[in-house]
């Protein structure tokens, strides 16, 4: 569902993400994990179009800044930035009209603030909103059309626990589905007993893909036994 190959970004002499490759299938919740500044965000910010890159990307087999790749993408931004003037049902308007979706939206819509109690928080503005909040509006809107592929970088930051229960039953259920979900996160604990592939970064580069069918280690040990070995290499 996401194929990426060859990808390479860079900002002047920075280079951000250095000739990436990686392919989610569908039904796999792949977790992207690596330090900050690894490149991670950049990644995903190239997956879904907003930046310029070298390299291909698709989405469900159609080039990433098309039309069609984002009638079927879905994107929650590790910063979420709601307009300050619109209420949290606008929002969910606002995004219903924007992929055209049909009258039983708002259906969907009351579901989702329902499940992330925020039914109550409906005629609240953006800009009174709190972290929390606006990480539930971001991932209300980035699910509410229903899409084939989903991105969530760093849903979890400023998420009470309910909301972090809600997320991974829901992460659960789109897998079910037959989504393809790309969960970006420094909490490797909450994906630990359902993850499907893992992509490990550093410095920009893809360090070590791993295929759970294939580890018998858990998710953290094979994140820090990577890095505490490159960084015995390192600094020997």
């Amino acid at each position: 569902m996401i194929d990426v190959k060859g990808l390479t970004k860079k900002y002047g002499k920075l280079v951000a993400n250095d000739n990436i490759s990686l392919q989610l299938r569908a039904g796999e919740l792949g977790v992207l994990l690596g330090p900050n500044g690894a490149g991670k965000s950049t990644l995903i910010k190239s997956i879904c179009g907003l930046l310029r890159f070298s390299g291909s990307i698709t989405v469900d087999g159609h080039v990433n800044r098309s039309l069609e790749a984002k009638r079927v993408l879905g994107y929650a931004p590790e910063i979420p930035v709601p307009y300050p003037m619109l209420t949290v049902a606008e929002h969910m308007e606002f995004i219903a009209r924007a992929y055209r979706m049909d009258e039983n939206w708002r259906t969907r819509a009351e579901a989702l603030m329902a499940r992330f109690e925020l039914n109550d928080k409906a005629n609240k503005l953006g800009k009174e909103l709190s972290k929390g909040m606006k990480q539930k509006v971001s991932i209300c809107c980035a699910m509410l059309p229903d899409p084939k592929v989903i991105i969530f970088d760093e849903p979890l930051s400023g998420l009470d626990p309910h909301g972090i229960r809600q997320l991974q039953r829901a992460i659960e259920e789109m897998r079910e589905q037959g989504k393809s979900v790309l969960v970006s996160t420094h909490m490797i604990d909450t994906v630990e007993a359902s993850w499907d592939v893992t992509f490990i970064m550093k410095k920009g580069q893809m360090v070590r893909e791993c295929r759970r069918a294939e580890q018998a280690e858990t998710l953290e040990d094979i994140y820090f036994s990577l890095f505490e070995e490159r960084e015995l290499t390192e600094n020997t």
